[in-house]
This record gives structure tokens, sequence and C-alpha cells, in this order.
């Protein structure tokens, strides 16, 4: 009975820890920005979907939902801060939406099978981050008014950028099944 409890508390611990590394990893990815036309890109939708792959739907939902809590509890976590603020106040502003797209893309990237070939992959990644854009979109129309043109602001700027990161991760796909075999949480 002593070796179970071990192994769940063994089990919990691998958890967290994974979840804080993930969770610094999607701090890194908001506060690095790369020159890209026409806007400069982070690579915060890439890793949501890159921990997806290599968490699952559980893990890396728990993982994204911590960054979140993180940033909402004030820890200059996401892109942007603190130069334009922190906390709840920063997380209720302009973003939001997008930032709950997050918590469905990486549940839905956790949740597919990436083993049908490379049009099907390229698909569900597709999939998976238009929910970034669709909550970021509807957020973004309900907090600045939907006369405005909401998707040449808050999508258009982006698409490029996205597609080289959906490109870019579905060739490290098959190594990050791989890496996912790895850190198998059993």
């Amino acid at each position: 009975m002593e070796a179970i409890k071990n192994i769940q508390i063994n089990k919990i611990a691998k958890i967290i820890l994974i979840a804080i590394l993930g969770t610094l990893l999607l701090t890194i990815s908001a506060k690095i920005k790369i020159p890209f036309y026409p806007v400069p890109m982070t690579m915060q939708t890439f890793i949501v979907l890159f921990l997806g792959i290599i968490l699952g739907s559980k893990i890396g939902l728990l993982t994204v939902s911590l960054y979140l809590f993180e940033g909402i509890f004030g820890l200059p976590v996401f892109a942007g801060t603190p130069e334009k603020g922190i906390g709840i106040i920063y997380f209720t502003g302009p973003t939001m939406g997008y930032l709950i797209g997050f918590l469905v893309a990486v549940y839905l990237s956790g949740l597919f099978k990436f083993n049908k070939g490379i049009i099907n992959t390229f698909l569900k990644l597709i999939f998976s981050v238009s929910f970034i854009y669709i909550f970021g979109l509807i957020w973004l129309g309900l907090l600045i008014g939907w006369d405005k043109p909401i998707f040449k602001l808050g999508a258009q700027p982006f698409l490029l950028a996205e597609l080289f990161k959906i490109l870019l991760l579905l060739f490290l796909t098959p190594t990050l099944l791989k890496v996912k075999k790895l850190i198998k949480i059993t």
C-alpha cells in the first residue's frame, strides 16, 4: 500500500514539475518578439500547440490554465507585461479572448492523434489554432465594437506568421511524438 502511495506522489510531483516548466516555456515565448511581416510575432501559439502535442489534452490544459492563473494573479507572464499592465486588468484587455482560446487549442491539439499523414496533421493544427483567433475576435468585437474592422485588426496581421508556425510544427510533429512517449505519465 505504501508503494502505491509513493507512486501516486511521484506522479503528481512529475505533473506539477512538467506544468511549471510548460508555463516557463509559454512565458519565454510571450516575451521574445521575432521580426516578421507585417507585425512582429511571438511564439506563443506555437508553444500552445507544442504543449498539446507533447503533454496531451489534460496536462496541456492544466499547464495553460496555470499560465493564465499566473498572469491573472499578477506575474508578468503575458506578452506586453509589465509594460502594458499586469494581473486581471491586463488579462481582461484586448487579448483576453486569445488567451482563453489557448485553452481550447491546447486541449484539441492534445486530443488529436497525429499519425494519419502530413495533410491530416496540418488540418488538425489549423483547426486547433483557429479557436485562438475565434475567441480572440469575438472578445475584440465585444470590447471595441462590431462596427470596427475586427478581422483586419485581430487576425489578418498574424496569419502569415501563424502559417509559418504551423508549418514548423508540422515538420517537428514526428519528433514531438517521440518526446511525448519519453515523458509519458504512467
